[in-house]
């Protein structure tokens, strides 16, 4: 049978209620209390029992992180990060996605489709500018927000700097000597922030490098997948003067576009150099390896829940933004110094 709170009363010799303090992390409790309930804690394995925990304070000890797609290589580092960072601090994850549903997002935010089974969301959705300014999360939830999106003072967010992380890769593609530099992973709308600011920060490294922008070495991906890359890059490929390089806006479409260049019958790097954004597993494995500009999950992971617990704690405390450091990492899809035919 699992230890229960008597258990552990009369192994440390205490009170019931001295046990539910020490569990419940009231403050109250001398350091030696604490110590002896804690060593008869250790000793029978005890296990609060979470369904009495939340009735007492109204709290699960549970976290939510919700997701486009759990499948993508980046949304699956983040959440392994999410729950490292979050058990570090007493917490427990709980993973769902939205499969690019907007209806779904909206729900999700604004509490038409939320029950009491955690403590806060820690959410990166897909929704427009527009969209988002209509969520004002009127259910209360403590709530942070991952990815691309203008702060706006109402939520916490957990932030990468895609401009900047889109210059830097073209920059370097521009500095080892290429000059018609090509983009995958425009929108035609242009209404996500995430394809919006890597196209801005395409384009400033460009006039900035004094090169033309050409909207003839752009091309547009609805999802960013290798599929999507694949289609793209050949499109690309086939136009009457094809690019020396492209920039992708993930390392998902460069995995396709490096594929796409090859069945070309061309090569990586000698004639066309590749870098992403995102810097997963499969591209420091491929061959050739991936250039790409690296985005630090452990970092956001670790800001977002300390964020989503101080909110927790303190609903009503001024939101803040936090912007995650990156770094460009040149593997062999763009060496520098490569003869080219």
């Amino acid at each position: 049978m699992p230890a229960t709170l008597r258990d552990v009363a009369e192994r440390a010799n205490v009170s019931i209620r001295t046990v539910s303090n020490v569990v419940s992390g009231y403050e109250h409790v001398s350091e030696r209390m604490r110590t002896r309930v804690q060593k008869a804690i250790d000793e029978l394995d005890y296990r609060p029992n979470l369904v009495a925990r939340t009735l007492r304070t109204g709290r699960t000890g549970v976290l939510a992180l919700v997701v486009p797609e759990i499948d993508v290589p980046y949304f699956s580092q983040l959440a392994r990060d999410v729950i490292n960072s979050a058990g570090e601090l007493g917490y427990r994850v709980m993973i769902d996605q939205t499969g690019h549903d907007h209806q779904r997002e909206r729900e999700l935010l604004t509490g038409g489709d939320r029950t009491m089974l955690f403590d806060g969301i820690l959410f990166s959705p897909l929704v427009t500018k527009a969209e988002l300014r209509e969520m004002n999360g009127e259910s209360g939830m403590p709530l942070v927000l991952l990815g691309e999106h203008d702060f706006d003072g109402r939520f916490d967010h957990v932030a990468i700097d895609n401009v900047q992380a889109a210059y830097d890769a073209v920059r370097h593609l521009v500095l080892s000597g290429r000059t018609r530099i090509g983009a995958l992973g425009t929108q035609p709308a242009e209404d996500y922030a995430t394809p919006q600011q890597r196209s801005a920060g395409y384009r400033q490294a460009l006039a900035d490098s004094g090169l033309d922008f050409e909207p003839a070495l752009t091309r547009p991906a609805a999802h960013y997948s290798r599929a999507e890359g694949y289609t793209a890059a050949r499109e690309l490929l086939a136009a009457n003067e094809a690019p020396d390089a492209i920039f992708c806006y993930s390392d998902l479409l460069a995995m396709g576009a490096m594929r796409a260049v090859f069945d070309a019958g061309l090569r990586v790097p000698d004639d066309i150099a590749i870098v992403g954004i995102d810097d997963i597993e499969e591209g420091r494995f491929s061959r050739p390896s991936l250039s790409t500009v690296s985005l630090d999950t452990p970092f956001i992971a670790a800001q977002a829940v300390s964020r989503i617990v101080e909110r927790i704690d303190d609903p009503d405390r001024e939101a803040v933004e936090v912007v995650a450091p990156h770094r460009l990492i040149v593997r062999e899809s763009s060496a520098p110094g490569r003869p080219r035919t």
